[in-house]
């Protein structure tokens, strides 16, 4: 017993020596890709925050890479800078109108790179986790406020109140 004892003490004692110098050692950098083809981002968007801005987009959409960007069929990875889809354009006109709702409407405020800080809209606010949001009217509701309820024309014929004549001043026809 005291063997295991000394035995899982000496071994606690390696493990934790062994993780010190991995700690220590120094992080291996990678290389962040190269932006290119940047059409509504600044040129100098770091490449995490440019990553994680298309992360929100897919959420806000439900969607993956491939519904704007293309697969190079050579080397089976995403090419990000191409431009063949229409999804792609269209993404990059609609992140520019909703920096002019923002701008215009809800003072959307831009960082030391050009980036939005706050905003009243963003691509959430109409795909709600759908790429093509349905456009729907609201049903013609009877009742309060609606055709025939309180508040819809008056009963009687047209424009005037029930037992009142037609007509005229004093009941009589109108010229």
């Amino acid at each position: 017993m005291l063997i295991n004892r000394k035995l899982t003490i000496t071994a606690g004692l390696f493990a934790v020596m062994a993780l010190g110098v991995a700690a220590s050692m120094p992080q291996q950098q990678r290389e962040e890709p190269k932006l290119v083809n940047l059409k509504v981002f600044p040129k100098n968007v770091p490449y995490r925050v440019l990553d994680h801005t298309m992360d929100v987009w897919s959420a806000s959409l439900g969607v993956h890479c491939n519904f704007c960007h293309v697969r190079d069929a050579q080397t089976n990875k995403m090419n990000f800078a191409n431009d063949a889809k229409p999804e792609k354009n269209m993404a990059c006109e609609m992140y520019k109108m909703m920096g002019k709702i923002n701008t215009k409407y809800f003072k959307g405020t831009k960082d030391s790179l050009g980036m939005v800080l706050t905003t009243g809209v963003n691509c959430y606010t109409c795909h709600r986790g759908v790429s093509h949001p349905e456009v729907k009217l609201p049903e013609e509701h009877r009742g309060p406020g609606g055709p025939g309820g309180p508040g819809g024309p008056p009963q009687g014929g047209p424009g005037g109140p029930v037992g009142l004549p037609q007509g005229g001043p004093g009941g009589h026809p109108g010229k």
